[in-house]
């Protein structure tokens, strides 16, 4: 069975919304799943899915959010977009949450093969799992970048949930995760043993605070990233007039820059935004979320990079009486690091390009050495 079998089409009352709306609106430019067509794939890049699965969360199952979000994307305007977008419908929760991961993780390998990039609106944010679930059959290790005010690692007996789906991702096994990057915690919803932990797996932990403020710093980590999973509750609930809400977190313009960054990432291949309480403030934001996502994908460069070694300007910075590589584009002026990956079993050499900024480079010339560096060399000795 396809995962695409697991999806139900968009309601007519949605449909004849979307008819409605003037030729320049969004409404009469997406691809919708009704009950007479399916999208072709093919012609499509992106694809909008709702997976209203809440029962391994302690939030309260919140229904109707999917049209009230329809009603205020569709009535948005597009940028100059050229690639397709669809709205899948709503994947049904099936009978226990087991169901609902396996039809999810499904339909994203699916999707991901068919190079759509499915952005998931949940539900609660153990969808992450599935989602993470689906890169098995696609044969590769997996970067999930994380906006969330806590890592949600919970203990390690527990079963899978909203608090600790980051465990079983970690521990279970095939283990195809790489790496896992939190943008935006807040230290005192985390244990130090938790941050500990992080830290001692050579992961990635940015606390709101650093980011906050100098929200440029996050480009390079979403550079990397193949899965992109947002807990609405890392805004600010000043913003999203959640409450009770977290008083601290992402402001709108911040969490909407954050969105744009994972869709220009080349890499990036699936979004999930999750924790939705559907509020009429939290889901206008939501819609410009998936707006600013949409928009940076347009602006794709595909310097990965993809091209060869002559589309990169080679810098040489001398240290400790070895030589640091930096790459920058010159179509795009993004910088990246040479990483040496060393097999300690053969003794073999294979280099990999890691994501870096400007500042990392002027930091290393001054023979300060990036800390996204050392942990990205750790981790490269096999």
């Amino acid at each position: 069975m396809s995962g695409l079998d697991f999806l139900t089409p968009v309601s007519e009352e949605m449909f004849a919304f979307a008819q409605s709306c003037n030729m320049q609106q969004l409404g009469s430019k997406i691809v919708l799943h009704t009950e007479t067509d399916f999208p072709d794939l093919e012609k499509v890049k992106l694809a909008l899915v709702f997976v209203p699965e809440y029962r391994n969360s302690s939030q309260q199952t919140v229904s109707g959010i999917e049209n009230q979000f329809r009603k205020h994307f569709y009535t948005m305007f597009p940028g100059n977009w050229l690639s397709s977008v669809a709205d899948l419908g709503t994947l049904i929760p099936g009978e226990a949450p087991e169901d609902t991961y396996f039809a999810l993780q499904s339909l994203c390998a699916d999707l991901i093969k068919n190079r759509v990039i499915p952005i998931v609106i949940g539900g609660s944010q153990d969808l992450t799992y599935p989602m993470y679930r689906a890169y098995d059959k696609l044969d590769q290790m997996v970067n999930l970048v994380g906006i969330d005010y806590k890592f949600d690692l919970g203990k390690a007996p527990d079963a899978i949930s909203a608090e600790s789906y980051l465990s079983p991702i970690i521990m279970e096994q095939p283990n195809n995760l790489f790496n896992y990057a939190n943008l935006g915690y807040q230290t005192y919803y985390n244990a130090q043993e938790e941050i500990d932990l992080v830290d001692k797996l050579y992961f990635e932990a940015y606390r709101l605070g650093e980011i906050s403020g100098k929200i440029e710093l996050a480009e390079p980590v979403f550079r990397d990233a193949d899965l992109v999973s947002v807990d609405i509750n890392a805004v600010s609930a000043d913003v999203t007039f959640n409450l009770p809400g977290e008083p601290n977190g992402f402001t709108g313009r911040e969490i909407c820059a954050l969105m744009r960054y994972a869709g220009i990432s080349d890499k990036t291949s699936s979004l999930g935004l999750f924790n939705v309480q559907g509020n009429q403030r939290e889901l206008k934001l939501l819609s410009q979320m998936v707006w600013y996502f949409i928009d940076g994908f347009q602006y794709r460069a595909g310097d990965y990079p993809f091209g060869g070694k002559e589309s990169y300007i080679r810098y040489i910075v001398p240290h400790e009486g070895e030589e640091m590589v930096f790459y920058k584009s010159d179509k795009t002026g993004r910088w990246w690091i040479e990483i040496v990956n060393m097999n300690s079993h053969t003794k073999s050499k294979r280099t990999s390009l890691l994501p870096c900024s400007y500042d990392d480079y002027l930091q290393a010339c001054e023979q300060d050495i990036p800390e996204r560096y050392w942990k990205a060399i750790r981790k490269a000795i096999v």
